[in-house]
C-alpha cells in the first residue's frame, strides 16, 4: 500500500485526488469506485496490475473521499463525471486506457464509451452491466433503497442520526446481502441493519475507519446525488454499438442480479448487439463487494482480460 502514490489534479476546476501505482510508461487501468467507496476499494487490484505492468490509477470523484467538493453538489451529472475522467486522461497525458468499474461506476463507463470509444482500450464493469444512465421503473415497493435516497431530504435525515463511520458500515452490511434494500413504509434504509450486525468477513475494522474518515470530510451530499439522483434525468445520449472488448464480473449473490429485468438484460441479444465483444463471468459466490470479497480471483479475471486485449 506505501507503493501508492497520491496526488492533487485539477480537472475542470476541481481538484481531484487521485492514486496511481506502476510505471508512468506502461499501458494505463483506469479504477473508478461506486458507492460508499472511493479509490481504496480498488487497493487489491491496483497492487496485482501493476505488479504486472500495468499503470494502476484510481481516483476519487468529485465531492467523494478526499476530491474537492462542486459549488453546486445538487447539480452535478454523470456527464460530469465523464467529463472529469476525459480530463484526467487528458491531464495524465494518456491517449487511451482500460476502464474498470463497479457498481454505478457502470453508467460512467458506459457513457464514456459511447462518447469517447477511440480513448478506451477495453473496459470491465463488475455488478452492473452496460446501460447508460436514464429514468427506470423498477417496479419495486416505495420502500426500495434508490426510490427513497431519490427523494431529496430522505437521506439526509435518514443518515444524520449517525457518524460517517456508521452510516458506510451499514450499507456495507447491507449492500453485502443477497437481497434487495427495501424498508417498511415507517422504517428508515438504515434501519434494516440491527446494532451489532458484525462486518462481512472480509471488511475490517482498519478498512472502514479509512472510509469514515474520507466521508467525514467529503460529506454525502454529492454521492447522493450521482448516482441517485442524477439517475432521473434523461440525458441526451442515445445507446449505440461498443467495439472495445469488455467483461462483466457477476456476483451471483449480489443483490443487484435481483433487480427486475436484470438478470434477462444481461443474458438478452440487446446486451450481445450493444457490445458485441463482451464476456460475462458469474460468479457463484460473489456479492457485491466481489473485489474486496475475492480479490485474488478477481485480479485474476481482470489480469487475464487486460493481458490478452493489450494491444488493442
Amino acid at each position: 500500500m506505501e507503493e501508492i502514490k497520491h496526488k492533487f489534479i485539477e480537472v475542470n476546476g476541481l481538484k481531484l485526488h487521485v492514486a496511481e501505482i506502476g510505471s508512468e510508461s506502461s499501458q494505463a487501468v483506469v479504477f473508478l469506485h461506486g458507492f460508499p467507496e472511493i479509490w481504496y476499494s480498488w487497493r487489491y487490484q491496483m497492487i496485482a496490475m501493476a505488479k504486472a505492468g500495468f499503470r494502476a490509477i484510481a481516483f476519487d470523484y468529485r465531492g467523494y473521499g478526499l476530491s474537492e467538493q462542486p459549488t453546486e453538489p445538487e447539480k452535478t451529472t454523470f456527464l460530469d463525471f465523464d467529463n472529469d475522467l476525459l480530463g484526467l486522461l487528458n491531464a495524465l497525458s494518456i491517449p487511451k486506457a482500460f476502464l474498470v468499474g463497479k457498481d454505478f461506476a457502470a453508467f460512467v463507463i458506459s457513457l464514456f464509451a459511447v462518447l469517447h470509444e477511440e480513448r478506451v482500450s477495453g473496459f470491465v464493469t463488475i455488478g452492473v452491466p452496460f446501460m447508460l444512465p436514464g429514468p427506470s421503473d423498477y417496479g419495486l415497493p416505495e420502500g426500495f433503497y434508490i426510490t427513497r435516497w431519490m427523494e431529496p431530504g430522505r437521506a439526509e435525515a435518514d443518515f444524520s442520526r449517525f457518524d460517517a463511520k456508521t452510516v458506510v458500515r451499514k450499507i456495507y452490511i447491507l449492500f453485502s446481502r443477497s437481497e434487495i434494500p427495501i424498508a417498511n413504509e415507517n422504517q428508515e434504509i438504515l434501519d434494516l441493519v440491527e446494532p451489532g450486525t458484525p462486518l462481512p468477513y472480509w471488511f475490517s475494522e482498519k478498512d472502514l475507519a479509512i472510509y469514515g474518515a474520507k466521508y467525514e470530510k467529503s460529506g454525502f451530499q454529492t454521492a447522493l446525488q450521482v448516482p441517485y439522483r442524477a439517475m432521473a434525468e434523461q440525458l441526451n445520449v442515445t445507446a449505440r454499438t461498443v467495439q472495445v472488448p469488455a467483461m462483466l464480473i457477476m456476483g451471483e449473490k449480489d443483490y443487484v442480479l435481483k433487480f427486475p429485468g436484470i438478470e434477462d438484460y444481461i443474458r438478452s441479444e440487446e446486451l450481445k448487439s450493444l457490445v458485441p465483444k463482451l464476456e460475462i463471468i458469474f460468479m457463484p459466490e460473489g456479492t457485491h463487494f466481489v473485489q474486496e470479497q475475492m480479490p485474488a480471483e478477481v485480479n485474476q479475471l481482470l489480469l487475464s482480460f487486460l493481458l490478452h486485449n493489450k494491444s488493442t
